[in-house]
């Protein structure tokens, strides 16, 4: 009698272990996928973006890009009218590194406020990292700033690669990127990441315009400012996904945004599939 009351017990504790251990086999798997996709992906980018950095950086030291930088200079100054410089000064002025600190610090505190802890500190921690790329790498090169029109704003730094380049693809693509996650319309989204994109460009396009820069010394702020703005990002979107498995650390550091809770609800709907 023993036997038979206590074999039932035991055949459903296994058969219950055994459900759960395929669930967390299965959860596990899951996570390491969606790691290491987004990281895969962020470390792609970052490496093509660095890659296409050091091979224009090798062009502009060997002197190879300077008569295609020169041409355009001359081309741009050639339609130079003075609304056009006062219009460019002030699109310029939108990569200051006042002007985007101050930017990356309002919405990193609006991030912090609305639970959102783990993006204030991605943009914390990518406009740190564009400011202190965008110094080491002017040291490190000492191109000296074009001589080929005149200048139409106060320079003082060395010229490769821009820096309003660089903190403006990282800065507002940051930002666009982190609005664009708490949108639920795929519309909106699309609408942020272009006008952001806009900007960027406005901005750089605003450094030729004005003669500070060669058009080579934008393209690399550009790709080098894309690779780690891509690098960061990769990075909270892991972040995200561990926080997603935690829900006591999502209450404390990140609440979720509309995707992640459509993509919640379709991952219990797949774990109650595997289950049954």
């Amino acid at each position: 009698m023993p036997r038979t009351t206590h074999r039932p017990r035991s055949q459903a504790a296994l058969a219950t272990l055994t459900t759960l251990l395929r669930t967390g086999a299965g959860r596990a798997r899951d996570l390491r996928v969606a790691l290491g996709a987004a990281l895969i992906a962020g470390a792609l980018v970052a490496a093509a973006g660095t890659w296409a950095f050091a091979e224009l950086a090798e062009h502009v030291r060997e002197g190879a890009t300077q008569p295609f930088d020169e041409a355009v200079l001359r081309r741009l100054d050639a339609i130079h009218a003075p609304w056009l410089d006062e219009v460019m000064l002030e699109v310029t002025a939108l990569g200051n590194g006042t002007v985007v600190l101050a930017l990356a610090l309002v919405s990193a505190t609006f991030l912090w406020l609305n639970r959102h802890r783990y993006s204030a500190a991605l943009l914390g921690g990518a406009t740190a990292g564009a400011l202190l790329l965008n110094i080491l790498l002017k040291s490190y090169f000492d191109r000296p700033r074009p001589q080929v029109v005149s200048w139409g704003t106060h320079v003082s730094t060395s010229s490769f690669p821009s820096g309003h380049a660089t903190s403006a693809i990282v800065v507002y693509a940051t930002i666009a990127y982190l609005v664009a996650r708490l949108q639920q319309r795929r519309l909106s989204r699309i609408v942020t990441l272009t006008l952001a994109g806009i900007v960027i460009l406005a901005i750089a396009a605003s450094r030729l315009v004005l003669g500070v820069h060669y058009p080579s010394d934008v393209a690399a702020g550009l790709v080098i400012g894309l690779a780690w703005a891509a690098f960061c990002m990769a990075l909270l979107e892991a972040a995200a996904r561990l926080v997603r498995r935690d829900r006591s650390g999502e209450a404390q550091h990140e609440a979720p945004t509309p995707q992640q809770r459509e993509e919640d609800a379709a991952d219990r709907r797949t774990a109650d599939a595997r289950s049954a």
